[in-house]
């Protein structure tokens, strides 16, 4: 029998990325300072304080930097051009942080060659990572049982999340055996009846049941699972993969047994989470309208030349408990976009301005909603609120569309960062999926997350 195959589960990679990040810099520091005599060098590793105020400042401006997205972790031109950023933002925070960092020295060189170390350090061992650890001898194969017509969505859920994660096949009792999907040709068909050999012969590392209705697994698939699971293999439901993979809540498999799947976080009950919140969101308001009021000159005046009507803009917008309330922007379309009906907004929408659409990339038309926050309308991270025509037309067709107001929308979300337009009513559902997931998972942890990925946002030009 084969050996079972080597593969890292995605939050194994990110750990692997981030302590072996670590290690190297440490390394290459420790080594170099000694064996040169560098003194900036040496402190930076000998000192505790010193040590950790550079991982801290490597771990999160890495992280706005996208080093630890696995897409990119998996592509050497993508690895190389965050390992530059992220290194020379690091290592300028680190010269520029007095007390915390070692006293810089007069020679120049030493500075030079602190750069260099961590870059090479770094980036040697990401390649390495992105030409060996990420390639297919370590890609970790699955084998799906579902419904023939469910493959292509089912397939397309998993494997745009994770690039390491391969379905090979497929298990279906509703459809002729032995034959190769025509869409997915390297996808094989197979038996029920030679579940148990075929999962051993090519090194399956999980089985996937997608079938939504227990009955429908036939007692011939039933006892080869019983066989495979009394021998340690791990058996999911697809669910459970889905939500693991892609950080969204499938609530289009969902069905009846909803329950199961909305444990809500504790944090949207805990009293002392809450505050702690409201507090941080206060001050950052206020920190947010001073720098509104800084900004209004400038898009007052842009505007006048190239957009004349009015400044701001409010909006009708369903909150926390289905309250309706009035959002408050900087106005980016042509005035009276919408005379007829209300229309979704577009990647490449002509009712945009084109200094509208350079505020829409960066977020700059969001800032008067600070009011909003300081009204406690809204919350800086929460679902986006969206407008009662829209909420009443998405809730009658997509079931818990209206989970979202169990909380208060905010300024920025999982949903933001992770996905752009909702143009569609059908993008509008992997919106929610995001969205339920943050419900349910809301926590300091996921918010300082999402605050990271909206510097991204930022800095990568990819707002709304």
């Amino acid at each position: 029998m084969p050996k079972n195959k080597i593969h890292f589960e995605i939050s194994e990679r990110k750990m692997i990325l981030h302590l072996v990040d670590f290690f190297c810099v440490f390394m290459a520091l420790h080594t170099v300072g000694y064996f040169f005599d560098l003194v900036y060098l040496k402190s930076a590793v000998t000192n505790v304080v010193h040590l950790v105020v550079l991982i801290l400042y490597l771990k999160v401006i890495g992280t706005i930097f996208e080093l630890y997205n696995l897409q990119v972790a998996s592509n050497e031109f993508l690895v190389i051009r965050s390992t530059i950023l992220t290194v020379t933002t690091t290592v300028l925070a680190y010269f520029l942080t007095p007390v915390y960092s070692p006293q810089l020295p007069s020679n120049r060189l030493q500075i030079l060659t602190f750069l260099g170390v961590v870059f090479l350090s770094l980036i040697l061992w990401r390649i390495f990572y992105a030409r060996f650890l990420a390639s297919k001898r370590f890609h970790q194969n699955a084998l799906l049982i579902c419904d023939e017509e469910q493959l292509d969505e089912l397939i397309s859920g998993l494997e745009h999340i994770d690039p390491h994660y391969k379905i090979i096949a497929y298990v279906s009792d509703f459809k002729a055996k032995g034959l190769d999907n025509p869409i997915h040709p390297n996808l094989k068909s197979v038996s029920s009846k030679d579940l148990v050999v075929f999962v051993k012969e090519k090194n399956i590392t999980e089985i996937v049941v997608a079938i939504q209705k227990p009955d429908s697994i036939t007692a011939e698939l039933y006892q080869q699972l019983l066989k495979l699971l009394e021998s340690g293999n791990v058996i999911r439901e697809y669910s459970q993969v889905y939500e693991a993979k892609t950080q969204r809540i499938p609530v289009q498999y969902v069905g009846r047994d909803f329950y199961r799947f909305f444990p809500f976080s504790r944090s949207n009950q805990n009293r002392l989470y809450l505050l702690m919140v409201r507090i941080l969101e206060i001050i950052v308001s206020i920190i947010g309208l001073l720098i509104t009021m800084l900004l209004i000159p400038f898009v007052f005046l842009v505007n006048t030349m190239a957009n004349k009507g009015s400044l701001f803009y409010t909006q009708e917008r369903v909150g926390k408990d289905g309250v309706v309330f009035n959002i408050l922007k900087f106005r980016t379309m042509i005035e009276n976009a919408e005379l007829e009906n209300a229309v979704f907004a577009k990647a490449q929408d002509n009712r945009i301005t084109a200094f509208g659409r350079f505020m829409r990339k960066t977020r700059m038309d969001e800032f008067p909603q600070f009011v909003n926050i300081l009204k406690g309308e809204m919350a800086v991270i929460g679902p986006r609120p969206e407008r009662p025509f829209f909420v009443k037309e998405i809730a009658e067709i997509m079931p818990f569309y209206e989970t979202r107001h169990i909380i208060k929308p905010g300024l920025t979300g999982w949903a933001q960062v992770n996905y752009s337009y909702g143009e569609s009513i059908e993008e509008s559902l992997i919106k929610l999926q995001y969205d339920l997931y943050y419900i349910k998972h809301r926590s300091f942890y996921l918010d300082f997350n999402i605050t990271l990925k909206t510097i991204t946002t930022i800095l990568f030009y990819r707002g709304q």
